[in-house]
């Protein structure tokens, strides 16, 4: 098995983001006064695409799905965006990885506000690109975000490219794209979301990434 490139997830898995978040989840949903979400059920926005997450859990329109995304995007742009760390140990992770493989960033985050992430968290040195969803909603799932990316790329060969993510949407969109993927147990998923996936992997902690690929190189 020849990997050649890795397909990082960002939040809760280079960083927890969770505060920020939470803390726009809130903002939006005291803005249309609907009711508080547990801890649990604003974990579950962490990850996966936020349009879809609102529409499921309040039961609404595309419209008014798109309404809450806007009103999140309103905390989130002025203050959310601040409100996150990066895991311990991934800038040493990222750096020794680097020096055999291809490092990027596959989020369903939108890709404008993912670049800003990475340049202010001083990890963009690690990445030779960066790819996220579009602020029309039109490219949001995380399958369509890996293959944009890796036709971006001009990466033909999904066999050479291996996604790590803390989500089961990030295992199941690199299986769309004939990808193998590295699940994270430190972010925001479980071991059983994870296997169940299809995670051929599992780290416990950041550090443990090396250990992994260190099998391929």
């Amino acid at each position: 098995m020849t990997i050649k490139r890795i397909f990082f997830d960002l939040d809760g898995t280079l960083t927890d983001s969770s505060e920020g978040i939470f803390n726009s989840v809130r903002y939006a949903i005291k803005k249309f006064d609907y009711p508080e979400p547990s801890l649990t059920e604003l974990r579950g926005y962490v990850g996966p695409p936020l349009l879809a997450s609102f529409m499921e859990n309040y039961q609404l329109t595309e419209a008014q799905g798109q309404e809450m995304v806007q009103a999140y995007r309103e905390y989130y742009t002025d203050q959310g965006m601040k409100e996150l760390f990066v895991y311990q140990g991934i800038p040493e992770v990222l750096a020794q990885l680097k020096e055999n493989y291809q490092l990027s960033v596959a989020t369903s985050k939108p890709e404008i506000f993912a670049k800003q992430i990475i340049q202010t968290t001083d990890l963009a040195k690690y990445f030779s690109g960066i790819f996220g969803a579009d602020l029309e909603s039109q490219r949001v799932a995380k399958a369509d975000v890996i293959h944009y990316g890796l036709a971006e790329l001009g990466q033909t060969n999904p066999k050479e490219v291996i996604m790590v993510g803390d989500r089961s949407h990030d295992i199941l969109g690199a299986g769309e794209n004939n990808m193998s993927a590295v699940g994270v147990l430190y972010g925001f998923g479980d071991l059983e979301e994870l296997s169940s996936a299809g995670a051929k992997w599992l780290a416990e902690k950041p550090t443990d990434l090396i250990g992994i690929f260190q099998k391929f190189s």
